[in-house]
């Protein structure tokens, strides 16, 4: 069983702000709620997008809707009107970090070949 993260009272708040409700233009969502508990979860957890639980739907749907949103910037005007919330500020989370890797500069250049002691006095 999985902990749904968002409160009825904070559903309520961010539900008018997301894309695919009904009236909008295109095709309505299939349960936002769910998805953006999905979303939540992957935060939470830090797992990969590949080992999203069934209960969530097809990881690569997710993803793909994740996209879709975060291009949108939805995940903003979430994030604002709950960012008073003290109960969801574990979940304000900046992305541009997360893609950062353990290597410094020097380690991405590749190695420096520098001729011996030996090769350099010949």
């Amino acid at each position: 069983m999985i902990r749904m993260m968002l409160s009825d009272a904070q559903w309520d708040r961010i539900e008018p702000l997301l894309p695919g409700k009904a009236g909008d233009p295109g095709r309505s969502g299939t349960d936002n709620r769910l998805f953006l508990e999905a979303v939540l979860w992957l935060v939470r957890t830090g797992v990969p997008w590949r080992d999203l639980p069934e209960a969530f739907g097809r990881w690569n749907t997710v993803f793909r809707r994740f996209r879709r949103w975060a291009c949108q910037g939805v995940f903003e005007s979430i994030f604002t009107a709950l960012s008073g919330d003290p109960d969801f500020e574990y979940a304000l989370v900046d992305g541009t970090s997360s893609g950062s890797t353990s290597m410094g500069p020097a380690q991405r250049e590749g190695p420096t070949l520098r001729p011996s002691a030996g090769h350099a006095a010949a």
